[in-house]
């Protein structure tokens, strides 16, 4: 790794500095190895520690580096891509992508409650799963079911647990879907996801909201919390991206 000063460059260092310790992980590194000390990187790059800990951070947040106690920083694999936008609607339940956790009756969220259009006091299923790959979660999700799309199911049978959240997902796949669409955020990890996910609340997330839609209605909200950091979103074949201007912040 070569020395470059810094003190010329217009830009802030410690992103001037991101930039040329980025080029330096692609062509001297390789996945899991160490990178040096701060004290030895400071002084080959001819910066403060303080700058260097900001581009450090900076690489941390973008999944560019791992910071693992008792080991040091090393650099991280590749994003993983991880699909979001199947070419064919399907229901949530109908993949093995996701592990339901839990479920539990409660009042929804007030922008979820607005997709739904049911009021923010009216009870629905909340059904939490987890969605690993490669052996590590990589998203976490709270899907948001009305009463009125599961009016078969019996809280007798299952009144609680993953098993709960098993027999909502059979029952909300008896409905004959429509449709559906997505919208995509970036926001902050809440203490809950944060913990699911193995990282710190308000850490960088991508929020994915999506509305599924039958008999002429929402029928289900899904919002996935997934890691910033290690995933990269793809979308299969399932249309134009759109951009939304308003300044209403989506479902979380």
């Amino acid at each position: 790794m070569g020395t470059t000063q810094l003190e010329s460059v217009p830009e802030p260092k410690y992103w001037h500095l991101k930039t040329v310790l980025g080029e330096a992980l692609d062509s001297e590194f390789t996945v899991g190895e160490i990178l040096p000390n701060e004290r030895d990187l400071a002084a080959r790059f001819g910066v403060a520690r303080a700058t260097l800990r900001q581009a450090l951070e900076q690489l941390e947040l973008e999944g560019r580096l791992q910071r693992r106690r008792g080991v040091g920083t090393t650099v991280a694999p590749p994003r993983m891509g991880v699909e979001v936008g199947p070419a064919q609607n399907a229901w949530p339940g109908e993949t093995d992508d996701w592990q339901p956790a839990d479920c539990v009756q409660t009042a929804p969220p007030a922008a979820v409650a607005k997709l739904l259009g049911c009021g923010t006091q009216e009870p629905v299923h909340a059904v939490r799963r987890s969605r690993v790959s490669g052996g590590q979660p990589v998203a976490a999700e709270l899907l948001y079911v009305p009463a009125a799309s599961v009016p078969e199911l019996s809280a007798i049978e299952t009144p609680g647990g993953p098993a709960r959240a098993r027999a909502v997902l059979r029952e909300l796949g008896r409905l004959g879907l429509e449709g559906e669409d997505r919208a995509v955020e970036l926001g902050s990890a809440r203490a809950d996801d944060a913990k699911q996910l193995d990282r710190l609340p308000g850490a960088p997330v991508l929020l994915v909201t999506t509305r599924y839609f039958a008999q002429g209605r929402t029928a289900a909200v899904s919002v996935a919390t997934y890691r910033a950091d290690t995933c990269r979103l793809t979308f299969g074949d399932s249309g134009d991206v759109q951009i939304d201007h308003g300044q209403e912040r989506r479902a979380s």
